[in-house]
């Protein structure tokens, strides 16, 4: 197949391509409109011959059924993708960071089921940035960073309005997302940004911003929807009925808030949120009396019904506006209406501004793009900004507007009179944005780029893997055809018993391409690295360690971190260990033998199975779930109930999309049984404990004469035509 496969990651969910909610909430700003329209421009580029948008599928009945469709297809080579991950209802992005190992998880499986693989992935946000990583790590493909908000300066504004470090943490997890975002920019192939202004004010406040590739693509604008005003009077120019019904809709909403609708109107749109700084705009409209006689003002603050029912910050945004306007005086000079389309409304709003000659008005404080600015120029409206931030650059290049210290009233409302008094300058800027925006600022300009910068980073990833001969796990495990999972420690060596092992080693490498190799061992991972060297056992591929509460893929022994999040399920390892703390017979083993999803005892020599019995009661009658493994009667370790390596090994059938009957499993003693038995393919070796015999005529377990790796080898040889 000709052309690149692009998956893009926005995982929020709030994420639909028909009547898009922008401003529905503070997850649906700008980067809802902007992964959605580069999704279409992306679609549209004769160079890409399939481009996907994953998000968080989302079934609640507080929220449109549209959002809990698997997919949704937009044309014939892009589509949304929504995944399954931390229950169905719609949930903040801040709460979704402890799901976001399940949303890779799940992707890997859908990537697996639909056998496409793509050559570049694209994260938007810290939280789809995090997703993009971890799939760039298991597939070596090239990925690409979008901040579009970024933690440490979020941080810095609400610790300045007041707000502490433990309460962002716990409503934010802002030191969480800004150490993903310090690992995002240390391993992205490419950080995209839109404006230099966004590296050099925001970015630099990074350790890992000189580590950084950034570069320079600012989005483009929907030129099909924000044309210029005067359009509209073109005779040979026609708008379709729904567009019609958007007009009557916009003048019906404004003017039935005002007394003299014939006048400039000045018009602020975004959602509820204090960066907007809408109330400066109210402030300098509500104290200027001139400029009251001279315009009227439309303040769009995203989409409201009952401000009650509303989120407490959106509440207090909104409230204020209101009160402004009261404070003030402003009724029949103000609108301040509870709805707008960004699809069909918005752009008829700055075209209804342009024909009565008014100004759109941006006071975000040090924005990084402004995309507002761009769709205001589009249509004819001059624009006024701030001296800060991406609109700056815009404005600067355009020359269709003014910039000005937007936290002065007095600054912005002198703009304002000096645009809308001067009607040549009016007519200047408004011509000026319209051939700039046309010319610089279009998605095919942007989606041309995009283009270049993908066939660059997959000739570098290429370069790289035929220097290294690495291939990434997840390249060579979505194609073996078949796995051999096998025991350490009295299945493949015994002290220092080897036999058979050089054998089976030279097996595994001359099979490489169509097997995926697996140790599974009680041992933690240090110890099984330790193993590896010591007896020069075959390089695995997959590493299921301290009891199968944790996968490992090498080389780099990464961990597989939708394991964790499934066995991390009911998992109170804190409980658990307060509740044994006086508990007879049990000594807690040295720090070095604990783990995560493992807590581990040395039991006393009496310790018998009435003793396991009572911990299991214990456990159920403190609403604990666990599961106990006691291990040559010295040892007892406690596990995630859903932890075990035989759960691990079905695990890894899913998730690689290879039956679980193309596994070869190979063990020695009781701790490998829940491994051995199902529909796997089970391997005993000849040296094997006296438990094992309770497998001897179960389907599918063969039990060799040779001992160690040479009955690992026979077993091989036996299945070898039954794979």
């Amino acid at each position: 197949m000709t052309g690149y496969y692009l998956q893009l990651f926005s995982p929020h969910g709030l994420i639909r391509s028909v009547h898009p909610e922008i401003g529905k909430d503070k997850d649906t700003g700008g980067q809802v409109k902007y992964v959605l329209e580069l999704l279409t421009s992306l679609s549209e580029n004769k160079n890409i011959r399939k481009v996907d948008l994953f998000t968080r599928r989302i079934a609640d009945k507080r929220v449109a059924s549209s959002y809990s469709e698997p997919i949704e297809r937009i044309n014939e080579k892009a589509r949304i993708i929504r995944i399954n991950c931390g229950g169905s209802t719609y949930r903040r992005k801040e709460n979704l960071w402890d799901h976001l190992d399940e949303f890779t998880d799940k992707t890997i499986r859908f990537i697996e089921q639909e056998d496409d693989y793509p050559d570049v992935v694209h994260g938007h946000y810290a939280d789809g940035n995090y997703i993009a990583q971890q799939l760039s790590k298991v597939y070596g493909i090239p990925f690409f960073a979008t901040g579009h908000s970024l933690g440490r300066n979020k941080k810095k504004i609400l610790v300045s309005q007041g707000n502490t470090e433990e309460k962002l943490n716990h409503t934010f997890k802002i030191d969480h997302r800004i150490a993903v975002e310090e690992s995002v920019l240390r391993s992205a192939d490419y950080v995209i940004a839109s404006t230099q202004h966004e590296i050099d004010s925001q970015y630099k406040f990074y350790d890992a911003s000189n580590d950084a590739r950034f570069v320079v693509m600012p989005p483009g604008f929907n030129s099909a929807a924000f044309y210029p005003y005067y359009r509209l009077d073109m005779p040979s120019f026609k708008i379709n009925l729904e567009q019609e019904q958007a007009v009557n809709r916009v003048n019906q909403e404004i003017e039935r808030f005002l007394f003299n609708p014939a006048k400039p109107l000045i018009v602020s749109i975004g959602r509820a949120d204090k960066r907007k700084n809408f109330e400066t705009i109210i402030q300098a409209f509500g104290e200027d009396k001139e400029l009251q006689t001279m315009a009227n003002l439309a303040i769009f603050a995203g989409v409201r019904k009952d401000i009650t029912k509303m989120a407490e910050e959106e509440q207090e945004i909104l409230t204020n506006l209101l009160l402004l306007m009261d404070k003030y005086d402003l009724y029949g000079k103000m609108a301040i209406p509870k709805k707008n389309d960004p699809q069909q409304e918005v752009p008829e709003i700055y075209r209804l501004a342009a024909r009565k000659k008014g100004v759109f008005v941006n006071a975000t404080p040090g924005e990084n793009f402004g995309l507002t600015v761009l769709e205001a120029a589009a249509c004819g409206l001059p624009v006024i900004a701030s001296s800060k931030g991406g609109p700056k650059e815009i404005i600067h290049h355009c020359q269709n507007g003014l910039v000005v210290n937007v936290e002065q009233p007095a600054a912005i409302s002198y703009a304002i009179k000096k645009v809308i008094t001067d009607h040549s300058l009016w007519q200047r800027y408004s011509e000026n944005g319209i051939l700039c925006t046309d010319k610089t600022y279009s998605w095919q300009n942007h989606s041309q780029q995009y283009v270049s910068l993908v066939e660059k980073a997959v000739e570098e990833k290429n370069q790289e893997e035929g220097l290294t001969g690495d291939i990434a796990y997840g390249k060579k495990l979505s194609f073996v055809k078949y796995f051999l999972i096998s025991d350490i420690d009295g299945t493949l060596v015994d002290g220092q018993k080897t036999t058979g092992l050089a054998e089976l080693r030279e097996w595994i490498i001359t099979n490489d391409g169509d097997l995926g190799f697996g140790l599974a061992s009680g041992r933690n991972l240090e110890l099984v690295k330790k193993a590896i060297i010591e007896y020069s056992l075959p390089e695995p591929d997959i590493l299921i360690c301290s009891a199968g509460s944790e996968i490992f893929y090498s080389p780099d022994f990464e961990p597989d971190k939708g394991w964790e999040s499934h066995i991390s399920y009911l998992w109170k390892r804190d409980e658990i260990e307060e509740l044994l703390i006086d508990f007879p017979k049990l000594i807690l083993q040295e720090e070095a033998a604990q783990r995560e999803f493992k807590l581990s005892y040395y039991v006393d020599a009496d310790f018998v199975e009435d003793d396991l019995n009572a911990i299991y009661k214990l456990l159920y009658e403190n609403k604990l779930r666990a599961k106990l493994l006691l291990t040559e009667n010295r040892f007892l370790d406690i596990l995630p109930f859903r932890a075990s390596k035989g759960n691990a090994i079905r695990f890894l059938s899913n998730k690689w999309r290879t039956p679980v009957e193309k596994f070869i499993t190979a063990g020695n003693s009781g701790n490998d049984i829940d491994m051995l038995k199902g529909r796997v393919k089970g391997i005993v070796v000849g040296n094997h404990s006296p438990e094992m015999l309770s497998l001897r005529n179960l389907k599918d377990i063969y039990f060799a004469e040779k001992d160690l790796s040479e009955g690992v080898l026979e077993g091989v040889a036996y299945y070898g035509d039954r794979l």
